[in-house]
């Protein structure tokens, strides 16, 4: 019986062997079917198998898995003709364009980005398990923006060539508003006090253009960290948000959001010391940097401010990449923490190469002798700094980039490089223009601000207007010495309509021409010198003023003026054109020289300072006083030469030049002396907030012009209030005001809507 037991047994392993065997093969070919855009190559890549492999059914399986794997089909089936393996596939539609209807808060390639990000984008295999997540994905995108309102429909539509066209139609809803804020757990402050300090807000009267009152998650999680702050630099280290209700209401239109906040106890700073190494700065001046001390209330900002400005220090001196960390040690018994400057400056760096980059006319001279930084020589964050903001205030540049990337192979070199974006220089342009102040304005002008690429400037125009005829002739090297000493000349001829001016009705006429000579006295201040020629003749009316043609006919009518024009200038602006930060202050003489037919004198002042509030908010807050006077054989200041105060350049809401004293047919006649200050807060138009050729401000004016300087009276300033824009265009500046006058006095002219168009801006 063991023996027959033992022959059955070994026959049937013997068939299960040869069963085996029959159900393997060795693969000669492999064919695919059912391929439309995938490519043979790519399904070769992922099938496990390949010619002269051995496969049996029961490897089928995993080839399938495999296929699948890829997310390329929808379906693969295997099958044995010979020794031949046949795989036939039925492939996913291809997504042929993704629609998007309905978006308008969120811009259609933002929304594209998303989804490309969750593997939904044109040209990729199309699976239907991914709408699902594409409509969530959207929903959170929506809902981080405080619309919880949106709804997401979603449409396939089925193309030619296994294709499909997937439609997203979104119903974005209104934007949840905030009914309330509650904080919970301060006792230092007030509410009141802290909600002030929250970007988030309930709805206000300027809520339609700030939207401070639109919820959403990014603007709630910056309102925290500014309240973290508004603590930390008042000595609070233990404060912390303990946690964060958002409640909206079923309609899904307001928002309640409360803080619950642990104050915790002020620190004050026990110990101030500094330590590491200095580098080449003396330790005293990295001390006298250090402002906060024993006994003061910690601040986080005051901390920072101080880190910030020895860092600066040290990279004046060439420790670029200086790190100062500020170490504290908390005594939490006495609520005191000492503070460790901690400076390791590193190494030294050094400029191995200064290059230019998108200076196609420019020359590279031009721009070099602007710099103050130099070759070989350690680099400065000052200078780097100071020659970009130079290299920006030239006429004839657009933007400029600095980059200080490290020299390959070295810790201590690296080289600076400025990209520089250039504007057109040369014109040959004829133009009309229009301004309250000039009427209509013809010109034609030749000008080149970078003229054959060497910086000088060189200018011919011809302007006609209501007011007459200006016709000029001038040319300027910057660097007319290798140290910046600037050297020019204008030629010139005007006549002018002084009835269209809001003056007495008298025709002007001057011919004449000026040397000007620029003087840099160091980085900021300037001083000019501008000896020049003057004949000038008068052509009255019927109606000119009694006391014009006295004047004339007690001086006469023409006149030869020798005069010299000097001038003193401090200009720490960042731009020379709606600048953002810094200063200009001014002050300039023009004396008509002794041998004159009129000798006079006149002085004036302009100052303006702008004090950036925010990235988008700047203010500004200048003024104006000019005097001038007769001496020798002249008896007062020629009425040619008087002040003039009222229009857009000046008191805007009054007429131009029609403020101050009148002669005695009621024309203007202005004075010898002038005061004219104005205060302005200057914001981004809504939608145009990066915009750099718009800007809008509010304004406060305030001025007039006295007969003389005794004449002043405190009580007969005018003021005015409004909103003014300025575009400059492709076509010239255009300049709007609205304003109104604050005391408006009796015989006042008035204006309520001031323009011009085409009218330089200085």
């Amino acid at each position: 019986m063991k023996s027959y037991r033992r022959l059955f047994l070994a026959v049937g392993l013997l068939a299960a062997a040869c069963g085996a065997r029959a159900a393997e093969f060795v693969v000669q070919d492999i064919q695919l079917e059912g391929l439309q855009r995938i490519s043979a190559g790519t399904v070769f890549n992922y099938l496990p198998v390949q010619v002269g492999s051995t496969v049996a059914e029961r490897d089928y399986p995993e080839i399938i898995r495999a296929l699948f794997r890829t997310g390329f089909f929808a379906d693969v089936n295997l099958e044995r003709k010979g020794n031949v393996l046949v795989v036939t596939v039925t492939e996913r539609p291809a997504i042929a364009e993704v629609r998007l209807v309905g978006n308008r808060d969120i811009s259609a390639e933002d929304l594209k980005k998303a989804l490309t990000g969750v593997g939904l984008a044109e040209g990729r295999v199309f699976d239907r398990s991914l709408l699902d997540k594409v409509e969530q994905e959207l929903l959170q995108l929506y809902y981080s923006r405080g619309r919880y309102g949106v709804q997401i429909k979603s449409q396939v539509q089925a193309l030619e060539r296994n294709r499909v066209a997937i439609t997203l139609d979104i119903a974005e809803g209104a934007v949840a508003s905030i009914s309330r804020i509650n904080i919970v757990g301060n006792k230092a402050f007030s509410e009141k006090q802290l909600l002030k300090q929250l970007q988030s807000s309930t709805t206000g009267w300027f809520s339609f253009f700030t939207k401070d009152d639109q919820y959403s998650k990014q603007k709630l999680a910056a309102d925290i960290e500014t309240l973290r702050s508004f603590y930390l630099d008042r000595g609070y280290l233990k404060f912390n948000v303990e946690s964060t209700q958002v409640s909206i209401t079923p309609d899904k239109r307001d928002v309640y959001v409360t803080l619950n906040i642990t104050e915790g106890e002020p620190y004050t700073i026990d110990e101030v010391a500094l330590s590491g190494q200095f580098g080449v700065v003396p330790e005293q001046d990295l001390r006298k940097l250090i402002t906060i001390k024993r006994g003061d209330t910690f601040s986080r900002a005051q901390m920072a401010e101080i880190t910030k400005k020895m860092g600066e220090r040290l990279g004046e001196e060439g420790y670029a990449f200086a790190n100062v960390n500020t170490v504290p040690r908390l005594d939490d018994e006495n609520k005191k923490v000492a503070l460790n400057f901690a400076v390791d400056p590193g190494r030294r760096v050094y400029v191995r190469r200064i290059n230019f980059q998108g200076n196609a006319k420019t020359q590279d001279e031009v721009l070099r002798r602007e710099l103050r930084q130099t070759e070989g020589g350690w680099v400065s964050t000052k200078d780097l700094d100071r020659s970009k903001t130079r290299l920006q205030r030239l006429d004839y540049l657009e933007s400029v980039n600095v980059e200080t990337p490290a020299v390959a192979g070295t810790n201590d070199q690296v080289d600076v490089n400025y990209t520089v974006v250039e504007r057109p220089s040369g014109s040959l342009m004829f133009g009309v223009g229009y301004g309250q102040e000039s009427g209509v304005l013809l010109n034609l002008n030749v000008t080149q601000n970078n003229f054959l690429g060497t910086g000088n400037q060189l200018g011919v125009n011809f302007n006609n207007s209501d007011i007459g005829q200006n016709y000029s002739l001038s040319f300027n090297n910057p660097y007319y010495t290798l140290d910046g000493v600037s050297l020019g000349f204008r030629l010139f001829y005007r006549a002018i309509d002084s009835s269209e001016l809001n003056t007495s009705n008298y025709t002007q006429n001057i011919y004449g021409g000026q040397i000007n000579f620029g003087f840099p006295l160091n980085e900021y201040d300037t001083l000019r010198l501008s000896p020049g020629y003057e004949h000038i003749w008068f052509d009255t009316q019927e109606d000119t003023a009694a006391e014009v043609k006295d004047f004339l006919q007690k001086n006469g009518d023409s006149y030869d003026q020798f005069k010299l024009d000097a001038g003193w200038s401090h200009d720490t602006r960042d731009r020379a054109i709606f600048p953002t930060g810094g200063s200009l202050n001014q002050i300039t003489a023009q004396i008509a020289l002794p041998g004159s037919t009129a000798e006079f004198y006149k002085l004036s002042y302009r100052g303006v300072v702008y004090i950036p509030f925010s990235r988008w908010l700047t203010g500004s807050l200048g003024g104006e006083i000019g005097y001038g006077d007769g001496y020798g054989s002249s008896d007062g200041l020629p009425f040619f030469e008087n002040f003039y105060a009222g229009g857009l350049r000046s008191v805007r809401g009054f007429k131009a030049n029609t403020l101050g004293p009148r002669y005695s047919n009621d024309d203007p006649s202005g004075g010898a002396f002038k005061t004219v200050a104005s205060t302005q807060l200057i914001f981004p138009v809504p939608f145009m907030e990066q915009s750099e050729n718009v800007r809008v401000a509010a304004f406060l004016d305030a001025g007039n012009v006295y007969k003389d300087v005794g004449a002043f009276d405190a009580g007969d300033l005018r003021f005015s209030a409004g909103l003014s824009g300025t575009w400059l265009s492709p076509f010239g500046p255009l300049v709007l005001s609205v304003a109104a006058p604050l005391n408006e006095q009796d015989g006042d002219d008035t204006e309520l809507f001031q323009f011009s168009f085409g009218v330089p801006l200085n």
